[in-house]
């Protein structure tokens, strides 16, 4: 599957503005990650992009690990003949499957799935609305709140940084820094 399949799969999957934002988050996050890790940037990419497709149409509120998102959703991928690799990191992403994180691809996109929201959430409550002004000091700061975006899991942001191998405060800064460098495409870049 390429980049624009891809998108298409979202698009056609999911509706909601906000999470498709979220997608084309993480996937930016992943390329920066594939960057600096030596990865595949596009397979990286893809595992970022696709994470949440199935998410909207099959939420798993009862946190099957067989049933609903994502294991539904990699079902799918895995019929259209998405890589193991990929497929595997989705499953990952989410901690009830039970999958165990092996690749550095599946723990990169553990380590920024929740942080990704986080900092959007940050973002869109600054004055601005713009991630150009955001210091990673403001996401941290953020995350000690707990009445702040209360859907987004400080424990796995904290376990993704671990299970990564980063210390959490440069894996905070250079996930901003890399959502900044696509804050037009993301949304982020204020009013």
């Amino acid at each position: 599957m390429n980049r624009p399949e891809a998108w298409s799969l979202v698009c056609e999957w999911t509706q909601s503005e906000s999470l498709r934002k979220h997608m084309l988050a993480v996937e930016t996050a992943m390329r920066a990650y594939a960057r600096t890790l030596g990865g595949d940037e596009e397979a990286w990419a893809l595992a970022g992009l696709l994470h949440d497709f199935d998410y909207e149409r099959l939420p798993n509120d009862a946190h099957s690990p067989t049933e609903e998102h994502p294991s539904a959703g990699v079902r799918h991928l895995r019929s259209l003949g998405v890589s193991e690799e990929i497929c595997a990191a989705i499953m990952g992403h989410a901690e009830y499957t039970n999958t165990p994180r092996e690749t550095p691809m599946a723990k990169a996109l553990f380590a920024v799935d929740e942080l990704c929201g986080l900092i959007t959430a940050a973002t869109y409550v600054r004055p601005s609305k713009s991630i150009l002004d955001l210091e990673p000091s403001s996401v941290r700061k953020k995350m000690k709140d707990k009445a702040f975006a209360r859907g987004v899991s400080r424990e796995d942001i904290l376990r993704g940084a671990q299970e990564l191998g980063v210390e959490l405060d440069p894996h905070v800064a250079f996930v901003v820094e890399a959502l900044k460098e696509n804050a037009e495409n993301l949304g982020l870049k204020g009013v």
